[in-house]
């Protein structure tokens, strides 16, 4: 009773997989087909990348305000910090090299609007400002600005309010002197650059809108003015402050190195930390502004260090720091102490970037190598259909389907990510949607062959479908993993193509795993219920005679040997059967001896039956 009830279970389960699935193809297509009809591109195409559509190319010379020499180490920090702008904008398959040791060349696929192009060209500049208020990192909700605005709310409802009547309603929140406009200037004449004074309408307004991690965030970070407050994210916080007026230059910081941190008495105890030296300039003001915020209230008593708009650190200090040395501690890693000192040194050199030339340019590999690429990628299909049907008979009808379903849910997810993460398939991307084919075929192949080994180990074949499945999804699952690590490391240690080859590999891996479970086997399971696959029928692929015999290929070059021919008495001799030495697989599973029973099977049977009243006599 309990092996029914198990029975009963599992064959309650894979309808819901399959609605699931059924499900998330219609939603991708709906999303897919909105966005087509309400966009100017069609959404069903993945964009392109450089070098299969190409776009604009910028070449950048850095230059030092002190006229000293551009070392290597200088253009490789630049290039990681226009790597960093690029990637936060959403641009996907950016091309970013030295040339020379003198130029940086970066390539932007497609047509780059305006912001991303000032992004690339802005030289990158890092500035301490004091700390004069925290803001939640996400925008003010509807109903939290109806609950602020209160009376003035007059009748808004949040539940019906539209992005227009939102917009209007955060302005006359931050709206204080109530005359229809926000000023970015201050109200009254701010005291220090830690005063509160500094926070102007325009200032409140941004810290009530502005969403942290947005591409917007990240455009507008890189033109905040030195002589103004700054609405500013510490991405790895997720933490957004509002600062004051810059009052210390990075070109002030003269050096910074990571290292063990230590205690008052000059012992290490255990952390990390950044240290920093000023110049003479630079010890001077340090001094005066910590001297300052040290006797301010949290949390005013922090100065944040700010790249590009975005706060990479705000330590608290205690009292003033006076000698041209500054030590920042805290819940450091020595890797996150490491990146916080090359940020500071990247902000101390005083670079530049001097425009040399921006121009279009084509597909380095074009259309000609595409449609060369999909042939081979057609051809490769095609040869795997012709297996799967030489193999497996109209059980590899199943496999071609779940291949077919398996490429098309690719597609869809990739023009979705496309569509709503600026990614842009390349050759290599391609590349990896091809072998990810081979992958799936992979899946299904070891399934297949579980479910004849349980077949010809004398179980049903609805039976063997089951144990088969439980037996292969171990192996397949295994199987993914060690693919999606792959690519996982890929994707971390890599930039450019290879970075989108393993971008396309991951997320077809995981696709993979989603049609074997949620396709191919409940479309086994409910097949196996038919009379032409669950009776092992001629061509279906489950004919238990044909899967007993040798095959025509044995592998390693082997091929099945034509037995010699018996004599009549040979034969005869043979059918008796009372001196053949029977192997285990000859005897079938007790269990299913009256289920469907091949012929095989039923002499293993007798000739069993046969030799036990045999010895039962003796």
């Amino acid at each position: 009773m309990q092996n029914s009830r198990d029975e009963r279970t599992k064959e309650s389960k894979p309808i819901g997989r399959l609605i699931t699935l059924f499900v998330m193809i219609i939603a991708l297509f709906a999303s897919l087909s909105f966005g087509t009809m309400t966009g100017p591109k069609n959404r069903f195409l993945p964009e392109l990348a450089l070098d299969l559509e190409g776009g604009t190319q910028i070449i950048l010379t850095p230059s030092t305000t002190d006229g000293s020499e551009v070392t290597d180490e200088d253009v490789k920090q630049a290039i990681e910090i226009i790597r960093q702008r690029v990637d936060a904008s959403g641009v996907a398959e950016a091309e970013i090299t030295a040339q020379g040791g003198s130029n940086i060349i970066v390539a932007l696929p497609g047509q780059p609007d305006k912001a991303t192009l000032d992004l690339v060209r802005t030289s990158a500049v890092l500035r301490m400002r004091p700390v004069l208020s925290y803001a939640d990192p996400n925008p003010i909700t509807k109903e939290e600005l109806v609950k602020q605005l209160g009376d003035k709310a007059e009748g808004l409802d949040a539940g019906t309010m539209t992005d227009e009547e939102y917009t209007a309603s955060v302005m006359k929140l931050a709206d204080a002197d109530g005359d229809g406009e926000l000023s970015d200037q201050p109200l009254t004449t701010p005291a220090n650059a830690s005063d509160p004074a500094w926070i102007t309408e325009q200032t409140i307004y941004d810290s009530l809108t502005l969403q942290c991690g947005s591409k917007d965030q990240a455009i507008a970070a890189t033109g905040d003015d030195p002589q103004k407050a700054l609405v500013s994210c510490e991405p790895e916080r997720g933490v957004k402050f509002i600062l004051g007026p810059s009052e210390l230059e990075g070109s002030t910081i003269s050096s910074a190195s990571s290292g063990p941190s230590v205690n008052q008495q000059g012992q290490p105890d255990g952390g990390f930390a950044v240290h920093m030296n000023f110049d003479s300039e630079g010890s001077a003001k340090f001094a005066e502004v910590t001297g300052r915020i040290s006797t301010l209230p949290s949390p005013q008593n922090q100065f944040a260090i700010v790249l590009d708009g975005q706060t990479v650190s705000a330590p608290k200090t205690d009292n003033a720091i006076t000698g041209g040395q500054a030590q920042i501690t805290g819940s450091f890693k020595a890797k996150e102490a490491a990146t916080l000192a090359n940020q500071l040194n990247f902000g101390s050199l005083p670079l530049f970037f001097e425009v040399q030339s921006e121009e279009q340019i084509s597909a380095t590999l074009g259309a000609e190598q595409l449609e060369s690429g999909l042939i081979a990628g057609l051809f490769g299909i095609i040869f795997i259909v012709l297996y799967m049907l030489w193999q497996y008979h109209a059980l590899g009808g199943i496999a071609i389907a779940s291949i077919f379903v398996s490429t098309g849910l690719s597609l869809f997810v990739i023009s979705f990510l496309s569509w709503t993460m600026g990614y842009r398939l390349s050759m290599a991307g391609v590349l990896g949607i091809i072998i990810s084919v081979g992958v799936t075929a992979d899946s299904f192949i070891v399934y297949f062959e579980r479910i004849r080994d349980e077949i010809r180990d004398g179980r049903t074949i609805r039976s063997s479908i089951e144990h088969g499945w439980d037996r292969a999804r171990r192996t397949i699952i295994i199987s993914d993993i060690v693919n999606l690590v792959a690519a996982s490391v890929l994707f971390i240690l890599t930039v450019g193509s290879v970075r989108g080859f393993a971008f396309t590999l991951g997320v077809t891996t995981v696709l993979d795993l989603i049609v074997v479970m949620m396709f191919t086997y409940p479309v086994m399971h409910y097949l196996g219920k038919t009379q032409y696959f669950g009776e092992g029928k001629r061509g279906s692929g489950l004919d238990a005679q044909k899967l007993e015999q040798t095959p025509i290929y044995r592998g390693r070059g082997y091929t099945r040997t034509v037995p010699a021919k018996q004599t009549r008495k040979v034969r005869a001799s043979s059918n008796a059967g009372d001196d053949v030495e029977l192997h285990d697989y000859e005897y079938p599973d007790a269990r299913f001896v009256d289920q469907h029973e091949t012929l095989a099977q039923r002499r293993a049977r007798e000739r069993r039956e046969r030799k036990a009243v045999q010895e039962g006599k003796n």
